[in-house]
């Protein structure tokens, strides 16, 4: 497991001397491409980046193209036409390898991952499971499919990762498991949640959909709780479409997820327990073993870019770059995020901020529009007769009223800004300046912002 390039140190990195020419008042020039004190391009200006494209997503060459045929000439597409040889069952042991796991069984989507291992945990009706509202509906999907609860809390808002001290309090007799999501693709506080779960005998299904490769004190993402469940969906850092990936070291629960994600059938043919046919088919297979030949050198470019990023935006006191735990050593930077402090642009909205910093040629996103504990689900299954029979009447009005999130809100509705990274920071040190650049053109011409139409 390749570390040692890539420690906290790499990711907090020294202050610049960008930094410190801002302090004296001098406008700091990165890369030599642009003068922050240029008008803005949304005001008439010239852009900082003008018809550049950033790295194509997700990966293809003719290798991958060659997989394929290869596998359609074969006529063998479903996993079990070639149980022992094929594309599947050599991605599982190759990526079992690559994150440290003594077992893998690939699906055919993260959501079908989680589903996977909720049911092979034993987690069903009456049962809880604590996670994020801050996220993809797949990963509450995967709890309703089972008809538990997901109970879920608030974030923190520097990290937009799990509060650990609000997971502490949202534990009843009824909770079974965390689902931590590794968001963005940098680790939870993964020694909170941790000893929250051994204190209360809880396990943890480790949520690394946007996570690959990412690692904490010393262990790939997704081998640290009882299960980690892995997507490699078209915009994720190792991609082939749709497909996902369960892996961990018990090697009963492993087979437990086999014989679930199998509609209920074990390895040796028997139909054993309640299961859906999630499995992985040998044309995701093939695209995701060429995929892993690049993988480890394009988590590296990401992580070293994601550090120069970070480093030099300490320059701009407006955007704060994701915060990383301690015992973090490496994130998977699937996405690449900041926090917005509107206070610092004279208090000007994000959108006007998103709207001059597009203009500059650097599109940045707002990610998640609102919580998922403000989507209508909560309504839906709180009618529901399964859950008004599994649950009283005082514990769903309990859960309804501690639905509240308001740092959720506040990351959603003002602060977030999210650049998609996993083609864009397989970009040049060139291609992070003009993100770096555009981003202070904007601060260091904040004054402009209130002439921007709302």
């Amino acid at each position: 497991m390749e570390t040692k390039a890539l420690n906290r140190r790499h990711f907090i990195g020294a202050v610049s001397a960008a930094s410190a020419g801002l302090a004296l008042g001098v406008s700091p020039v990165f890369g030599g491409v642009t003068d922050t004190k240029d008008k803005l391009a949304i005001l008439g200006g010239n852009p900082v980046r003008k018809n550049k494209q950033w790295p194509a997503w997700p990966y293809m060459d003719e290798k991958v193209v060659e997989a394929v045929s290869q596998t359609i000439r074969s006529r063998l597409w479903c996993r079990i036409d070639n149980p022992v040889n094929g594309t599947v069952a050599a991605f599982e042991k190759k990526w079992a390898a690559m994150v440290g796991a003594k077992a893998c069984v690939a699906t055919g989507s993260g959501t079908q991952s989680l589903n996977t291992c909720v049911e092979a945990l034993g987690i069903g009706p009456g049962d809880e499971v604590i996670t994020s509202p801050y996220t993809d509906m797949g990963t509450i999907a995967s709890i309703l499919v089972s008809r538990a609860l997901p109970v879920l809390v608030d974030i923190d808002r520097e990290s937009f990762q799990l509060d650990p001290a609000i997971v502490a309090r949202r534990i009843t007799p009824n909770t079974k498991a965390i689902m931590p999501i590794h968001l963005m693709g940098q680790p939870c506080d993964m020694d909170s949640i941790l000893a929250i779960a051994r204190q209360h005998n809880l396990y943890v299904i480790e949520d690394v959909c946007q996570a690959h490769l990412g690692q904490f004190r010393g262990r790939r993402l997704g081998t640290i709780g009882n299960v980690g469940c892995f997507s490699f969906q078209s915009s994720k850092a190792i991609a082939c479409g749709e497909g996902g990936a369960i892996v961990g070291n018990d090697e009963a629960l492993m087979e437990k997820c086999y014989t679930v994600h199998n509609h209920g059938t074990s390895r040796s043919g028997k139909s054993e327990t309640i299961g859906s046919k999630y499995r992985m088919n040998e044309l995701e297979g093939a695209i995701l073993l060429v995929q892993l030949v690049h993988a480890e050198e394009q988590w590296k470019r990401r992580n070293e870019n994601a550090a120069y990023l970070t480093s030099r935006l300490k320059a701009c006191p407006g955007v704060v770059p994701q915060k990383l735990y301690d015992g973090t050593e490496s994130g998977s930077f699937y996405l690449y995020t900041m926090g917005y402090r509107k206070e610092h642009f004279n208090g000007v909205d994000r959108k006007i901020f998103l709207k001059a910093l597009a203009a500059e040629g650097v599109a940045v996103s707002p990610y998640i529009s609102a919580g998922l504990h403000r989507a209508p689900w909560v309504d839906h299954i709180l009618g529901l007769k399964e859950y008004k029979a599994m649950y009283s009447p005082a514990r769903l009005k309990q859960y309804r009223e501690e639905l509240d999130c308001p740092v959720c809100d506040k990351i959603c509705s003002e602060e977030m800004l999210m650049l998609w990274a996993a083609g864009p920071l397989l970009g040049t040190k060139s291609d992070m300046d003009d993100i770096v650049n555009a981003i202070m053109k904007v601060y260091e011409n904040r004054d402009q912002l209130s002439k921007i139409e709302n």
